[in-house]
């Protein structure tokens, strides 16, 4: 299939959904017609777009944890517990690590083994395997719209299985899914392939039947610049919009610093709604998700309760319709039960104070929103430049010039050549801009914010400056600063 970015024909679609279904035995339990009709019957409060929808029109930060185990019983008991004494607004189904490969017969395994160890020895839901049958009883268990989280490149199968099953929004996309997460799966092939799951949901949509799409945006979740995963989360927005999907939240991952976080989520919202119209996806809704912090933790619970609740404080105060929350257990692994639902009635306490404040706009705020949306335009402007005026090979192109580039990313078709660091003020920025097409002003702009914090730390800027930043939250600071 050639790659450009036009909405696939019913033909396309339909010939390589053969294919997909075709994938694992699960496959030929869906049936669109029927799965159409089912999520029809799903009430409004159990749909994830039109729930996040409405939480944007209240103006309100909702929590969603992300939680997922091997077996169904024990998934269902672990969501239930997190809706029931967490308060979740929002529920996952984090996908395991063989399911975001396709590597299903190795899911049954785990499945089995599972079974006979009387715990999951998977790190997550395998959605495929359980198939349409398994998804609902999940959704039927639940109060709350359930998201499927996963990280794979090609979620083809997976979207058909899950969406089938009743779950109303998929995260990820062409990009955030293959290059933090995998290392020799092509930008031409993920496209492709996201271009199908989103194409999916155009049918749906075009049937009557709202679901939610999420492009990940704390990509690798490693002192990302803002406008770094902004631009990838606008450009997965434009290539949904173009199959047909008419939910879609951006998401941002925490970087510490309050200003630029705040200025990061509301220039992401702005720049997404602003470029949508200009290409004619008038009737997009556009929300909004803040991760807290991604990077290290802290292994006292006590200070990682500390760094949750600023990361739902600043979610707050950005005015971010979702906050995905951390837990206390994040430096050991994956988190008890009882762990993730502390996190998130941390979070909800936070957000529940914090109802209806936002930050202020003043001239630092401003500043850096300003900042943010003109390098995020550089970049969009080189890569339609590149294609033509075609996103979709723009894209393919950017990433071979270097014009895309994801910090610490695994993929080989990342160049991996840009570097990012604190500032004096614990802001991200760029140490080395690669082949990233900035104009002077900006290049200018971040050699001097981090020239002055080498100037106060006595020494020049450099990667031992990131590789401070790195473990900086883990050791209790947000700027790995020299000791003295």
């Amino acid at each position: 299939m050639k790659v450009q970015n036009k909405k696939w024909s019913d033909a396309e679609f339909f010939e390589t959904r053969e294919e997909v279904l075709r994938g694992w035995p699960t496959g030929k339990d869906v049936d669109l017609k029927e799965a159409v009709d089912y999520l029809k019957r799903l009430p409004d409060h159990k749909n994830f777009a039109k729930k996040i929808r409405k939480a944007k029109e209240k103006g309100i930060t909702t929590a969603e944890p992300r939680a997922g185990v091997a077996l169904i019983d024990e998934h269902i008991k672990l969501l239930l517990h997190l809706q029931n004494e967490g308060g979740a607004d929002f529920l996952p189904s984090t996908i395991d690590a063989y399911s975001r490969q396709n590597r299903y017969e190795e899911c049954q395994r785990g499945i089995d083994q599972s079974k006979a160890a009387g715990r999951s020895l998977l790190n997550g839901f395998p959605g495929v395997n359980h198939g349409v049958h398994g998804a609902r009883q999940v959704v039927e268990a639940v109060d709350l719209p359930v998201q499927m989280r996963h990280g794979t490149p090609d979620a083809r199968l997976l979207a058909e299985v899950m969406h089938a099953g009743g779950y109303t929004s998929n995260e990820g996309g062409c990009i955030s899914y293959n290059v933090p997460y995998a290392k020799s799966v092509s930008i031409e092939k993920s496209l492709i392939d996201w271009q199908y799951c989103d194409r999916l949901v155009g049918f749906y949509e075009e049937n009557g039947v709202e679901i939610n799409r999420e492009p990940f945006g704390p990509l690798t979740g490693t002192l990302v610049p803002p406008s770094n995963s902004n631009t990838i989360g606008i450009i997965e927005a434009l290539l949904a919009a173009e199959q047909g999907v008419k939910s879609i939240t951006v998401g941002y991952g925490q970087c510490g610093n309050l200003y630029q976080d705040v200025a990061a989520i509301r220039a992401l919202e702005e720049q997404t709604e602003a470029y949508l119209k200009e290409y004619g996806y008038d009737d997009c809704c556009v929300t909004t998700v803040f991760h807290q912090w991604m990077g290290g933790f802290p292994q006292d619970e006590a200070k990682a309760f500390g760094v949750i609740a600023w990361g739902s404080a600043t979610a707050a105060l950005a005015g971010a319709t979702k906050v995905i929350v951390k837990t206390p257990h994040e430096a050991f692994g994956i988190p008890t039960k009882e762990a993730n639902a502390q996190g998130i009635r941390t979070t909800k306490m936070v957000l529940n104070m914090l109802e209806g404040q936002r930050l202020l706009t003043c001239k630092r705020l401003q500043d850096e929103i300003d900042l943010i949306k003109l390098e995020t335009k550089e970049i969009m402007d080189t890569v339609f430049k590149l294609g033509n005026g075609d996103l979709a090979v723009g894209t393919i192109k950017a990433f071979e010039a270097g014009v895309l580039d994801v910090p610490f990313a695994p993929s080989r078709y990342n160049k991996g050549l840009v570097m990012p660091a604190r500032d004096f003020e614990g802001c991200v920025r760029y140490l080395d801009f690669g082949n990233v097409p900035f104009s002077k002003e900006v290049k200018d702009i971040n050699r001097e914010k981090l020239e002055k914090r080498g100037k106060d730390e006595g020494r020049e800027p450099s990667f031992q400056m990131t590789v401070d930043d790195i473990f900086a939250v883990g050791l209790g600071k947000l700027i790995g600063r020299p000791q003295k």
